[in-house]
C-alpha cells in the first residue's frame, strides 16, 4: 500500500476517528457475552483507526461519519455501523496473505477494512454507479489490494475462489449455496440472515476439513436485503 496514501489515512481527522474507535471497543466489551469477542484483535483495531470513515460517506453527511450508527448512502443502501463492520472484520479471522470475497461493496467501507488485514479483497456489488464510485475511491486512497465488479452477490466470485473468508453485507433469506462453495475448508462465511425488514441474526459458518458446514448466531442485526435475480 501506498506509504504517503497510509499517511494521509492516518492523521485525516484523528480526534474523531478515536472517538469513535472508543465507543466501538466499548460496544465490543459489552456484548462479549453474546459475541464471544469482548475485544478487537491489535489488526482489526489498528484498522478500524486508519480508515477514514469520513471519505465514506455523502459529503454533507461527513460530520457524522464518525458517529457509531449507520448512515444512508443513497439508492436505498447504507454504510453499516462501525462496530458492525469491526465485528465482521474480526469474526472473518484474517490473516496478512489472506484473500477474502465481500457481497455489497456499497461504498467500499468494509472493504477498506478487509484490506488492511487481509492480503487480497474482491468485492461484488449489484448496482454500478455505487461500484463504480466505490473503485474510484478505493483507488484514491490507495487500496489497491481490493478489486470490484459488479453483478448478482449471490453467486460469489468463482474465478478466484477457494476464500479464506467471505463477508455479506447485506441480509439473506438463507445461506446462498454457492458462497459455501466457494468457501476454502477452513474457511468462515460472516453473514446477516433474516427476511427484510424483520428481525436477523448475524450468524457465522465455519467450513470444516471435510466440508461440513457448522453455523452459530452472534447477535440480532439489521441490514438491508440482498438484491438477487432468481
Amino acid at each position: 500500500m501506498d506509504s504517503m496514501a497510509d499517511e494521509s489515512r492516518a492523521v485525516d481527522r484523528e480526534d474523531e476517528r478515536s472517538g469513535m474507535v472508543a465507543a466501538v471497543v466499548e460496544m465490543m466489551r459489552f456484548t462479549a457475552p453474546a459475541t464471544g469477542r469482548g475485544r478487537l484483535s491489535e489488526r482489526v483495531l489498528a484498522a478500524l483507526g486508519r480508515v477514514p470513515r469520513h471519505r465514506f460517506v455523502p459529503e454533507d453527511d461527513a460530520g457524522n461519519a464518525y458517529l457509531n450508527t449507520a448512515r444512508p448512502i443513497g439508492r436505498g443502501q447504507t454504510i453499516s455501523q462501525p462496530y458492525i463492520v469491526a465485528l465482521m472484520t474480526e469474526l472473518a479471522e484474517l490473516g496478512p496473505e489472506d484473500t477474502v470475497l465481500e457481497i455489497g461493496t456499497g461504498c467500499g467501507y468494509q472493504a477498506a477494512m478487509l484490506a488492511e488485514v487481509a492480503g487480497r479483497v474482491y468485492s461484488v456489488e449489484c448496482v454500478e454507479e455505487l461500484a463504480q464510485a466505490a473503485r474510484e475511491r478505493l483507488e484514491r486512497l490507495g487500496y489497491g489490494n481490493v478489486e470490484i465488479r459488479t453483478g448478482d452477490g449471490w453467486a460469489g466470485w468463482p474465478e478466484h475462489a477457494p476464500y479464506r473468508a467471505i463477508l455479506v453485507t447485506a441480509a439473506a433469506r438463507e445461506v446462498p449455496p454457492p458462497l459455501l462453495e466457494q468457501l476454502a475448508p477452513g474457511g468462515r462465511l460472516v453473514l446477516p440472515l433474516g427476511q427484510p425488514w424483520q428481525p436477523q441474526s448475524l450468524v457465522v459458518i465455519e467450513k470444516d476439513a471435510d466440508g461440513t458446514p457448522r453455523e452459530r448466531e452472534v447477535l440480532p442485526v439489521a441490514f438491508v436485503p440482498l438484491v438477487h435475480e432468481d
